[in-house]
This record gives C-alpha cells, sequence and structure tokens, in this order.
C-alpha cells in the first residue's frame, strides 16, 4: 500500500456493535449458535501516537488486561497484520455489557469487536469479505460456532473443511422468545471442555444427529417442538457436576415444559420459548425457585456486527 494510504487512517474514528450468542442451542454442539440482542460496544480512534491505549468500562473493568493481551487489541492487531498495513496508534474503550465467563459469548465478542474495528479502520484501503472476516475470528476464537452469530446474527450453523471456516444464516420463526437466566458464577470454558469425553455411544450420537435436525426445523418453522428439539446427550451430562445449579435449573424448566438448556459452556440458562407468555412463565418459575439468577428477556439479534466509521 501507499503511505498516504496508510496515513489516511489517522484521525479516522469507529463505533463497533456485537451481539451476545449462544452456541450449542441444546443438541447442536460447537455447530450451532444465535446472536441475542445484549450488546458490547467499542470506540477506536487512530492517533499520531505509537501506543496503544485501552479503557474498559463494565464487564471486566478492573480486572481484563489493557495491554496488548486484551483480546479485542490481538483479534484488531492480528487483523492489520493479516491486512498487511502498519498499524497506527489507537485509543480504544470498551463498553463491556455481555457477562463474563457465563456461556454468553463474551470472548468472542470481543474477537469480533477487535476485527470489526479494523474493518471500519480500514474501510477503503482493504476490502472484507465475510469469509474473510469469519476466517480471521476462527483464528483467534479456535470454533466458528459462536462468532458467526456475533458476525452475522440470526441462527448460524457453522462448520469447517479444507478451505477453512464456513457458516449458513437462518432466520429465527418470530414466535420464538429467548429467554437468558445468569448466574453470579463464572464457570471456564476450558474446565467445561475437559470434562467432554473423547467419544461418545453410538445411540447417542444418532439421537442428537436426529434432534440438531428437528432443532433447525423448530427454530425456523415450528416453534412447539422446541422442547423435544432442545434435548441432548452430547455435553449437558457430562458438564453437569461442574455446574450443580445449573443442572437442576434445566431440570426444573424442562419438568414444566420449557425448552431449557446450557448457553454456551455455561453456567447460563439459555430457555427457547415458543411465545412471549411461555417465557413470562419461564421466567417466574425461575424467579420463583432461583432468585439470585438475572433473567435477560431478549429478542434474537438479525444485524450481527456493525461498525460505523467517522471522517
Amino acid at each position: 500500500m501507499r503511505f498516504d494510504e496508510a496515513n489516511d487512517i489517522i484521525g479516522r474514528r469507529v463505533v463497533v456493535k456485537v451481539p451476545a450468542t449462544s452456541a450449542n442451542l441444546g443438541p447442536g454442539f460447537d455447530t450451532l449458535g444465535m446472536a441475542l440482542s445484549f450488546y458490547d460496544e467499542l470506540e477506536v480512534e487512530a492517533v499520531d501516537s505509537p501506543d496503544i491505549q485501552v479503557k474498559v468500562l463494565g464487564e471486566g473493568e478492573g480486572e481484563v488486561s489493557t495491554g496488548e493481551q486484551n483480546l479485542i487489541v490481538k483479534s484488531l492487531l492480528h487483523t492489520f497484520a493479516q491486512s498487511r498495513v502498519p498499524v497506527p496508534g489507537l485509543r480504544l474503550t470498551a463498553h463491556n455489557y455481555i457477562p463474563h465467563g457465563r456461556g454468553m459469548g463474551s470472548s468472542g465478542a470481543a474477537v469480533v469487536a477487535g476485527i470489526m474495528a479494523a474493518k471500519g479502520l480500514l474501510d477503503g484501503i482493504v476490502e472484507f469479505s465475510s469469509g474473510k472476516l469469519l476466517e480471521l475470528a476462527t483464528d483467534l476464537e479456535g470454533h466458528p460456532d459462536n462468532v458467526a452469530p456475533a458476525l452475522f446474527g440470526g441462527l448460524t450453523i457453522a462448520w469447517q473443511d479444507q478451505a477453512g471456516p464456513k457458516h449458513k444464516k437462518l432466520y429465527v420463526h418470530r414466535g420464538v422468545s429467548p429467554l437468558v437466566l445468569v448466574p453470579k458464577n463464572k464457570m471456564s470454558t476450558e474446565l467445561a471442555r475437559s470434562l467432554q469425553p473423547a467419544s461418545v455411544p453410538y445411540d447417542d450420537a444418532v439421537f442428537n444427529v436426529s434432534r440438531s435436525a428437528l432443532l433447525i426445523a423448530a427454530l425456523t418453522q415450528s416453534p412447539e417442538l422446541l422442547l423435544a428439539a432442545t434435548e441432548d446427550r452430547l455435553h449437558q451430562n457430562y458438564r453437569a457436576s461442574a455446574m450443580p445449579e445449573t443442572e437442576s435449573l434445566i431440570a426444573m424448566l424442562r419438568k414444566e415444559g420449557h425448552a431449557a438448556v446450557v448457553s454456551g459452556a455455561g453456567p447460563s440458562v439459555l430457555v427457547l420459548a415458543s411465545d412471549p407468555a411461555q417465557r413470562l412463565e419461564a421466567a417466574r418459575l425461575a424467579a420463583k425457585n432461583f432468585p439470585q439468577w438475572r433473567p435477560l428477556l431478549l429478542a434474537v439479534d438479525f444485524k450481527g456486527a456493525t461498525v460505523i466509521r467517522y471522517r
């Protein structure tokens, strides 16, 4: 690139908005994900200085790194490096609302925020296809199932082949009403994955294939099938010992006919209600029996991550 193109980045300011996500959705382990109407926001300005300054507000304030180990900074620098563009000085302010360590895709949102910030700063200099954005995000996150809905919104099916990560975005039936129940305690994704066996019984694998197929139909066409469609034998039972309260809450809700599952790696619980009235009933039951859990009555986000560039 020409020097004047690199220099033109100085003074640009972008604002990024990234939705929370819930992955797995019961049987769709490491494959299905959904974007939710709960957002992190990021402001980035390119300045004529060599340093990077980071301010974190809200979730993770005073806890997460404000240096180059910050996940937003790492993904932003990775995107610039892959684009072969020198990195200018940066001023970042992260307004974090997505709970950390609760299974709502906070790390995926951070990765996507950095990539989208770089995309905005490089507007008119480097072009990014949707495939390239997913590739960059998967490089950093390791799995495409959380970053795909964060990038593109809606319900996503994610997979990888020899050419890299891929996704298919689907639109969710308007009756589907998500409820996320968030506890105070956190859960490590690494710990959750360590409880997963290397192999599962054949019958369980077939069971999940059928439920995953049914879940796509339930979410897009027939919400009345959500309870049966969210049954799982691949991951939730194996991880239950690490989050017994999550297991108890799910069992209580499912006994009452609500399609409750572990959100991502947990410990939050996602309820996929078939209509707003059913969601209110699930929230009422949770408040009565698990009053310390925070209820979030959300919608499915259909836009995904957005970036606005100023100047």
